[in-house]
């Protein structure tokens, strides 16, 4: 045999080996929860890939930006989210969804189905609409309604009822989707932009178990109106992410809550000085990946 064909096989072999082993070494490595806080400006966004791959993505922002911070972490030909969560329709957590749905089929979509007469929202019901004809399923939220990816569990705990059809004239904030997303032992809960009294009424009306968390995403941007002394003595997280605008004329976050984040010894890691925030679990511990 030819020494350069000889030379060629077993090269080419060399090269099987080392893919051979490379799928071994991803087989047996450890599968692990992400967690991404995206720094879109004035507003919140959450983008969550768990171990199964399923991909999640809670509120969208203000802006388009979120379209830039998923082609980040996403491949570019993949198009799919496994679930969109809309905590409520003010435009600094859904404007950024108006655009995803423009290019991203979601397979399901939890929201809490209020109604608003707001340009934007009528844009949103019509995003719905083309969803659904895609195949997407929607869901309306209330306390109870659970959502599985694989090993992570989506528990809706706020509203405690369906406010479908309920009309909001002004703000929606207490009518906000919260959910906790649990994988393993570790949590954390998303409150969209409750103020002091959901929060109140949820310490009440829960067991104090559901509501603790690892990580809490601080309520409307870190408002002085939101994240009482008693909601921070029930969910008792290590670590409070705060998404927020680098320049906002809201003040936020307000020094009455990085005061009270302070005192209960919480760690606060904030977009408007951190950029993303990021997170990752493998169902026994959660790390931070900013520091």
């Amino acid at each position: 045999m030819d020494k350069k064909i000889i030379l060629f096989v077993a090269g080419f072999l060399l090269v099987l080996n080392v893919f051979a082993w490379q799928e071994v070494f991803a087989l047996n490595s450890p599968h692990y929860l992400k967690v991404y806080f995206l720094d879109v400006g004035q507003g919140d966004s959450a983008f969550i890939q768990t171990p199964g791959n399923h991909q999640i993505l809670i509120d969208g922002g203000p802006t388009s930006a979120v379209l830039g911070k998923l082609s980040e972490r996403m491949p570019f030909w993949d198009k799919d989210l496994d679930l969109v969560v809309l905590s409520h329709p003010e435009s600094d957590h859904m404007q950024g969804l108006l655009y995803i749905l423009q290019v991203y089929k979601a397979d399901y979509i939890l929201w809490s189905g209020v109604t608003k007469t707001t340009p934007e929202y009528k844009i949103w019901i019509d995003a719905l609409e083309k969803q659904k004809k895609m195949g997407a399923k929607i869901i309306i939220a209330k306390a109870g309604e659970e959502i599985k990816a694989g090993n992570v569990l989506i528990d809706t705990i706020y509203p405690l009822e369906s406010l479908e059809g309920k009309e909001m004239k002004s703000t929606s904030n207490d009518s906000c989707v919260v959910v906790k997303v649990i994988y393993g032992k570790g949590s954390f809960l998303f409150t969209g932009d409750i103020s002091s009294t959901a929060e109140k009424e949820l310490a009440n009306s829960h067991e104090l178990a559901e509501l603790k968390s690892d990580v809490l995403k601080v309520s409307h941007h870190g408002s002085k109106y939101s994240t009482s002394d008693l909601f921070l003595e029930v969910v008792n997280p290590a670590v409070a992410a705060i998404s927020v605008g680098a320049k906002n004329i809201y003040g936020h976050p307000t020094s009455e809550v990085l005061q009270r984040l302070e005192k209960f010894g919480i760690k606060v890691e904030r977009t408007d000085k951190n950029g993303d925030v990021d997170f990752v679990s493998d169902g026994n511990k959660i790390k931070l990946l900013n520091n």
